[in-house]
């Protein structure tokens, strides 16, 4: 399986999502293989990047993760829409407007991990927008990659961790966050289908 989750972004010390992803590789003891990277924040080169990742190693399942500033829970992910649309520049200093992220593709894609029985588990909840930035880009990109197999794949989004949060922001211990991530990895492993019952919110 592969995890991966982003560099710091900007000016910010760290990005708790690969500070999670680190932390989860260290502590991981199987029996199922995990491979992690840490794609950098921007749109085409996290794209590519995990595309390459997922050709190269085939894994049964994906999980990409990253930061969502101002959300209080770790909050997996129902959909991804073909859109750019950056209100500021990713690291790379592109800030596309009303693009598209794959010409000629779907809409959006629905994720392939069981969102409602990971958010339950962890005591999270289920989101209905990836925004437009490069996470949702990144989900979109891991979901056309895997359209149409077996593998289950999708985005899960923390909030920030205790460590790193900026003032005011609201935050999880990066315990907790590598935690729960541990948990949605096995779950998505194992699991048989999803709960049945309505979950999530646009947030």
């Amino acid at each position: 399986m592969l995890v991966t989750g982003f560099e710091p972004f900007g000016g910010d010390a760290g990005n708790p999502s690969g500070d999670a992803v680190r932390a989860l590789a260290e502590r991981w003891d199987g029996p199922d293989r995990l491979e992690t990277a840490i794609l950098p924040v921007e749109f085409d080169a996290a794209a590519r990047e995990i595309r390459a990742r997922i050709r190269e190693l085939r894994p049964d399942v994906v999980i990409a993760t990253g930061v969502a500033g101002g959300r209080t829970a770790v909050t997996p992910e129902r959909v991804a829409i073909n859109l750019r649309d950056a209100r500021i520049p990713d690291n790379g200093g592109a800030q596309p407007i009303d693009e598209p992220s794959l010409g000629g593709g779907p809409a959006a894609y629905f994720s392939t991990l069981p969102v409602k029985r990971i958010a339950s588990a962890i005591g999270g909840s289920v989101s209905h927008s990836a925004g437009t930035f490069v996470c949702n880009d990144t989900m979109y990109a891991v979901l056309d990659e895997t359209h149409g197999s077996a593998v289950r794949a999708g985005f899960i989004h923390v909030p920030w961790s205790d460590e790193l949060a900026p003032e005011g922001q609201p935050s999880l211990p990066a315990r907790t966050i590598v935690g729960a991530l541990e948990t949605a990895i096995r779950i998505a492993l194992v699991a048989d289908g999803d709960l049945q019952t309505s979950a999530g919110s646009i947030s």
